[in-house]
């Protein structure tokens, strides 16, 4: 299971890349929280980045093949996982999505599920030649993820369930899905449109009605909204510097050091952070997609496509909604927002990457 690599043989691109994310999460949620009763939640954070370090490391010495080999053993047990959270989950916001730890801490169990699918991709088709997904293996394959989807949706955590979609798309599109297989799945999602606005609670389909005009309920429902685009247009170019952000530190901007930490980190940073850390983001995107093109194998290219897929729709989805393009949504930023599942979650994902990175050479 584990093999022998020295420490030359490692990503270090990638590896720094990462830290030096978390590093700058870590600087924002300090400044974002002093003076409150979050004031201590980057040591807390800290933690989190250290464990997901150490666990990146023992995913990296494991040959990804072994991960992805026990995959139908994983899923059973992240399945298991959410129908407990599902009855014994501790309520927070209206959603049941958490399961207690000894000394206050908290465990999100659909973040992990994210690992799970993307190990679940590179199961069903590494072994299948490309162009030739069969309906059999694209069949099961949708039904997998749609079961995770259903119950992710149910608690109800409907962001983090659509989060899994990009992983599906990003694998069936790279194994050379058919175009009338292609066009049967958008007309499914066409007539399932209807029945899917049904079922959001209210306050979803308020953050969907007020994404179009916030203005229209600024006291309410379009207030996170309007209060981010307000600190990230006052950064202007160089920021108002670390600490001094007005609509951060006067609390107008609401969660600064979770999902609105970009618009926090913009507001102190100005365009000039904002471009660094879309540098940052990008350059990381494309050493993973670098290491897909470079794997040995198709099982660590869908690995790498899988997890490249999911950061990109993490990003683009956290940010757009930070500054109005997309409705609000609990999506946190990889590396940057404060969490302990989400952040330990992408290590590990960054893990396989690198795994695949070492293995690269190999017979």
């Amino acid at each position: 299971m584990t093999d022998r690599y020295a420490i030359r043989d490692f990503d270090w691109t990638l590896i720094c890349l990462s830290v030096v994310i978390a590093v700058l999460g870590l600087v924002e949620i300090y400044s974002a929280t002093i003076n409150t009763a979050w004031q201590d939640a980057y040591l807390r954070q800290l933690i989190w980045v250290v464990l997901g370090l150490v666990l990146m490391w023992m995913v990296s010495t494991t040959d990804y093949n072994w991960w992805v080999k026990h995959v139908p053993s994983f899923y059973i047990a992240s399945l298991a996982l959410l129908l407990i959270v599902a009855v014994f989950g501790h309520i927070e916001g209206g959603s049941r999505r958490w399961l207690l730890l000894p000394g206050g801490m908290s465990l999100q169990t659909s973040e992990f599920v994210k690992v799970v699918l993307v190990l679940l991709v590179a199961y069903a088709l590494g072994e299948s030649p490309r162009e030739r997904i069969t309906v059999s293996t694209l069949t099961w394959l949708v039904a997998m993820f749609a079961l995770m989807v259903l119950v992710v949706a149910a608690q109800p955590d409907l962001s983090t369930s659509l989060s899994y979609v990009p992983i599906l798309g990003i694998g069936i599109w790279t194994a050379g899905i058919r175009w009338k297989y292609l066009v049967v799945i958008v007309l499914l999602v066409a007539m399932a449109l209807p029945v899917g606005w049904h079922s959001l609670e209210p306050y979803q389909k308020e953050r969907l009605v007020t994404y179009m005009n916030p203005e229209s309920d600024p006291q309410d429902t379009g207030y996170q909204s309007i209060q981010s685009r307000i600190a990230v247009g006052s950064g202007e170019i160089w920021g108002k510097g670390f600490a001094r952000g007005t609509q951060t530190q006067l609390r107008f901007l609401p969660t600064p050091h979770t999902d609105f930490i970009f618009a926090a980190y913009a507001e102190e940073s100005g365009f000039a952070g904002v471009f660094v850390a879309l540098t940052l983001y990008f350059a990381l995107l494309m050493k993973i997609v670098s290491n897909a093109r470079v794997a040995i194998d198709n099982t660590g290219m869908y690995l790498c496509m899988g997890v490249a897929a999911l950061l990109f729709f993490h990003v683009v989805v956290n940010i757009g909604m930070v500054i109005g393009r997309m409705p609000v949504t609990g999506l946190p930023l990889p590396l940057m927002s404060y969490g302990g599942s989400n952040t330990v979650t992408t290590f590990v994902l960054l893990g396989l990457v690198n795994s695949v990175w070492q293995r690269r050479f190999t017979n």
